[in-house]
């Protein structure tokens, strides 16, 4: 897998995710008609009654975000039809009770509502209010919250839509597939990294398994599920929204310092980083602390650092683009469409852009594209550490091998031949083998005829040897065979096997063989047992060369 191939993975993930956005169905279809609303602030001892008798007061231009925070009312004054049994649904907002008056062709009016902390019972997944309207013979006509203890960050009530039990079961049906593959996603990803980091130990995997444990959480909490499971106040969960998606936010920015090669986060990108992230958990802390209280600057403040990260995003991407290191051009190409859904959600926080359920969901889509295009280049970076280890390992190997070996003929140096032998405390019997007047053999036939001599000497002993048997060349012309003892036939067949070999030239080799029995434990008796196996080399020639002569008989 190269870079290349990675782009292609990624392409076609952002090709799919776009052929998913065009196909989907429109929201009107899943979440049903949206409701025209206005809304002004609500005195003490207000009655419902009165406000629909006289609804006068009402703002049906303005934003609901510039209203400061209160309690409000907040009127739809025209209606489709609506059929019975119909539904209410709004998302999920800030707030410490909102009660639902609805008004019915006959004059009659009947309520229903929550709290903070019953608004788990109303809460569907996609962190929507869902309200039953109260079943009347009339049709409905107009609908009228009356929302109390509203920081008003987002808005009062947020894309009110009056829908169908038909359209509310699609809904339900395909925000359940939608964070069904977003957790099968998350937990996928969390399994093969926590393996991957235990078995390679890469700096970058415990952020990054933090990261996507947080993601994991935060889709648990924000698609209202973990309200529906536990109960948890409303306003809580909002609170956990927060630091979970700051937590995220901070891990990712840990990973991608332990990912990139320091260059990318030198100087002030580095310094600014961390001002960033730091700043992100500050403002956190303190939203998720001190909200309703100063919400207005809380949520200004917390935006800015959200938004002063997604900044940071810039340079970072310019530098690691220009970055030397191919998945690190990969990898920003891979955080570009996150990045830009995140500006969105950003946008939309600050205002710059109307309230939109996708886009109001785009921070769970946004991080899963991160986290899933991380993945493809976590995938390839490990590719690459493995080819590197894997080549650093063969040059290892070949380096050993050359150190441990006699170039020429394959066999074992006397340093490895040592190394192997000293330590045997079973009896082993020890072979010297000199070739006979090498010397004339170089006169004769040249050192690169020499030097095929030895090569074919060396697969002569290597021929008639045991498998297990150590075969050294020791000297220039002089080499060393070790085996367990036993072997008393050994030296014989040596010699058989050179007077057999076919040298260069036909010319005739001989050699003398001197052998010994003993054991090895030590170097002392290493030392012992040579000396002896040398004397009894040395009786061979002497006795005139070409044959084998023992120790006890030297």
């Amino acid at each position: 897998m190269n870079g290349g191939t990675v782009i292609r993975w990624i392409a076609r993930a952002l090709a799919l995710l776009g052929a998913f956005v065009a196909l989907a169905p429109p929201a009107a279809a899943l979440a049903g008609t949206p409701l025209a609303t206005c809304f002004r602030h609500a005195l003490p001892h207000e009655r419902a009654v009165a406000v629909l008798a006289d609804p006068r007061g009402f703002d049906c231009t303005s934003d609901q975000r510039s209203a400061g925070p209160g309690d409000y009312w907040v009127l739809a004054p025209r209606l489709p039809v609506i059929a019975r049994g119909s539904l209410i649904r709004s998302a999920s907002v800030w707030q410490d009770a909102a009660t639902l008056h609805v008004r019915y062709a006959d004059g009659t009016t009947r309520a229903t509502g929550f709290t903070s902390a019953t608004a788990w019972q109303r809460l569907k997944l996609g962190a929507v209010f869902e309200l039953a309207l109260p079943d009347h013979a009339a049709r409905p006509v107009a609908l009228l919250w009356h929302v109390r203890g509203a920081p008003v960050t987002r808005g009062i009530v947020i894309d009110p839509r009056v829908a169908t039990p038909a359209q509310s079961t699609r809904m339900e049906v395909a925000m359940a597939a939608f964070y069904a593959a977003f957790a099968g996603l998350c937990v996928a990803l969390l399994m093969s990294n926590l393996a991957l980091g235990a078995a390679l130990r890469q700096r970058f995997h415990p952020p990054y398994c933090a990261m996507v444990l947080c993601l994991l959480a935060y889709g648990v909490s924000s698609s209202g599920l973990l309200g529906q499971l536990t109960g948890m106040d409303n306003n809580l969960r909002l609170r956990l929204n927060t630091a979970l998606l700051a937590l995220a936010l901070s891990f990712a920015i840990l990973f991608a310092r332990r990912f990139f090669h320091p260059r990318v986060f030198a100087g002030w990108v580095g310094r600014t980083a961390t001002s960033s992230v730091g700043a992100v958990l500050v403002t956190a802390t303190l939203y998720c602390t001190l909200m309703p209280r100063a919400s207005h600057w809380l949520d200004a403040a917390l935006t800015a650092s959200f938004a002063a990260v997604a900044a940071l995003a810039l340079p970072l991407l310019w530098r690691g683009w220009r970055a030397d290191t191919p998945h690190a051009r990969v990898f920003m190409l891979a955080w570009g469409t996150p990045l830009a859904f995140a500006g969105l959600r950003v946008a939309q926080a600050a205002g710059l852009v109307r309230w939109n359920f996708f886009i109001d969901n785009s921070t769970l889509l946004a991080m899963a594209l991160e986290a899933s295009c991380s993945a493809l280049v976590i995938a390839w970076r490990i590719k690459l550490v493995v080819e590197e280890r894997d080549a650093a390992r063969e040059q290892e190997m070949l380096a050993r091998l050359l150190a441990d070996s006699d170039p020429l003929t394959g066999l074992m140096n006397r340093r490895s031949f040592l190394r192997e032998a000293i330590g045997r405390a079973e009896p082993q019997l020890l072979v010297l083998i000199d070739i006979d007047h090498f010397k004339q053999v170089n006169d004769t036939l040249g050192h690169d005829g020499g030097d095929e001599v030895l090569r074919v000497f060396a697969r002569a002993l290597l021929a008639v040897v045991p498998d297990d048997a150590l075969v050294a060349r020791v000297g220039g012309e002089e080499f060393a065979v070790l085996t367990g003892a036993g072997r008393d036939d050994l030296p014989d067949q040596i010699l058989g096997a050179v007077r057999a070999a076919r040298m260069p030239f036909d010319l005739a080799v001989t050699a003398s063989l001197g052998s010994e029995r003993g054991t090895i434990a030590t170097e002392a008796e290493w030392k012992r047992l040579y000396r002896r196996a040398d004397d009894a080399l040395y009786a061979a020639k002497t006795a005139g060369r070409d044959r084998v002569r023992w120790a006890a008989a030297a």
